[in-house]
């Protein structure tokens, strides 16, 4: 829109963040992507290079930034445990260092700040499903932890800066989220059940596969971030945002057994630590306030995602994918 400045999106060359790129420009926005690419993937923007409304900046936000921007949506830092562990500091400093510098960037520049948050600040749950008044149980000096407790003091930071200086701030508490554009390796479960199924290899199930997951098709995702940016002043959140059907590991196996038709056997292996039994969202919040509730089923999504992974196994999908295309 002219005479708008751009939305910023930290992390924009990641799984969600290109969707969200992608999204914006189609509101006609014009995006700042800035990503350090410790997981962000050039793959997922290359289609949007081209593009005059959208510029990438290379840029780690652990370290200070000074751009111009009509807002911004943080959603800068590694998802999925596979990444996060690697560097676990480095994964706490992203979210706390990384916090503080976006959301003074945000004062200074006296605009709407975006916090990507996450189910994991509910731990291993002891109530369900997880509503956003409840506070959590979370080990804080597991393995996990890194990732767990810097998302909830990036959360505290950001309830401190809106308390203290009146900035304002949005929250989205995102429960696990699937779709084209996925990192092949991120070690998720429906990247690596779809990859081994598609290879013919044997699945692997860590524990019996009876804990359960809800799975969000990334474009419903997108649209609940923008919905919520988009959303009164007066409500910053931490809001769900996730599908509250509840799906059992080894149902998503099955699933994705049939879809993809392979001759894949599933294996069981013991469960790493800390992971949680069970996760599922109630949305009411986001129903009421933002009127937003996903629209992609299962199926049809892990058919999507699959026909991408397909796409890059085989070679013909590395570049100029249409993420969106589904």
């Amino acid at each position: 829109m002219v005479g708008e400045k751009p939305v910023l999106v930290t992390g924009g060359a990641g799984f969600i963040g290109a969707h969200l790129c992608r999204r914006l420009l189609a509101k006609g926005r014009e995006v700042l992507c800035v990503d350090n690419f410790f997981t962000g993937q050039k793959r997922n923007i290359y289609p949007l290079l081209g593009d005059h409304r959208f510029e990438l900046m290379r840029h780690d936000i652990t370290f200070p930034l000074y751009v111009e921007a009509g807002s911004i949506y943080n959603l800068a830092c590694p998802a999925s445990p596979v990444h996060y562990q690697s560097d676990p500091v480095q994964t706490t400093k992203t979210n706390v260092h990384g916090a503080i510098n976006m959301l003074g960037l945000a004062k200074r520049l006296g605009v709407r700040i975006l916090q990507a948050s996450t189910s994991e600040v509910y731990g291993d749950p002891e109530i369900h499903p997880q509503k956003e008044d409840y506070w959590g149980h979370v080990n804080p000096k597991g393995i996990r932890s890194c990732y767990d407790e810097g998302k909830r003091c990036a959360e505290t930071l950001f309830f401190d800066y809106h308390r203290q200086h009146g900035l304002p701030i949005k929250v989205a508490r995102i429960f696990n989220t699937y779709g084209p554009g996925m990192h092949p390796n991120d070690g998720r479960v429906v990247s690596n059940f779809i990859i081994q199924a598609l290879k013919n290899e044997p699945v692997t199930i860590y524990g019996d596969g009876l804990q359960t997951r809800s799975f969000c098709y990334v474009k419903d995702l997108v649209e609940g971030l923008v919905a919520l940016m988009g959303s009164s002043e007066t409500f910053t959140g931490p809001v769900n945002l996730g599908n509250p059907v509840e799906t059992t590991i080894k149902e998503l196996v099955e699933l994705i057994l049939a879809v993809t038709g392979s001759s894949s056997r599933i294996t069981f292996l013991p469960l790493p630590e800390d992971d949680p039994k069970r996760r599922c969202p109630d949305i009411t919040l986001a129903r009421s306030e933002l009127g937003w509730c996903p629209q992609v089923g299962l199926r049809e999504g892990i058919g999507n995602t699959a026909r991408y992974f397909d796409g890059l196994l085989s070679g013909k999908g590395e570049a100029g994918t249409d993420l969106l295309s589904d």
